[in-house]
């Protein structure tokens, strides 16, 4: 095996510049009504903050999805997502959990030396259109090289859930 780089789909940025605009008009709404000295409603502050920290998550979510990346190599896994960043030699991951779901199966990976998951290809449908795509294209090669070069099995198979590990 060569070493592969693997980096998920990105989201459009559509609805973070969305959260932030309504959060700055709310701030600005708020400072228009104190400048003239007029009633603030009391749901003001909760809406703006509430809106603000949706944001704030949004961006965070985005600026972590544009630094993913997944590294398979003959010696192990590497995750890296700005904040996380996790190494695992093939021999240490222990087990695996996929989680089915209509907007792409969730692929959690266990080691002795950490965690990660991951998302493979999903898409978002309205009405029968694809509206979106999200998640790894090749969530699903990612997966079975996993499950090739660690050995594991699947163990059990609950509803919407799949356990892989050694037997």
């Amino acid at each position: 095996m060569l070493k592969e780089e693997f980096r998920p789909i990105l989201l459009s940025r559509r609805g973070e510049a969305l959260a932030w605009l309504s959060g700055l008009l709310m701030v600005v709404g708020w400072l228009i009504l104190g400048i003239r000295e007029l009633h603030v409603p009391s749901y003001v502050p909760y809406v703006t903050i509430f809106l603000l920290l949706a944001s704030l998550s949004i961006s965070l979510g985005n600026w972590m999805d544009r630094r993913t990346v997944i590294y398979l190599d003959p010696d192990g896994i590497q995750f890296d997502n700005g904040l996380r960043h996790v190494y695992l030699r093939w021999e240490q991951i222990l087990q695996i959990i996929l989680i089915t779901s209509n907007w792409g199966d969730k692929i959690r990976i266990y080691g002795a030396a950490g965690h990660f998951d991951f998302r493979s290809l999903g898409e978002v449908k309205m009405s029968g259109e694809v509206r979106g795509r999200m998640g790894f294209e090749s969530g699903d090669l990612i997966l079975q090289r996993i499950l090739q070069m660690t050995g594991l099995q699947e163990i059990e198979h609950t509803g919407k859930q799949v356990y892989y590990a050694r037997k």
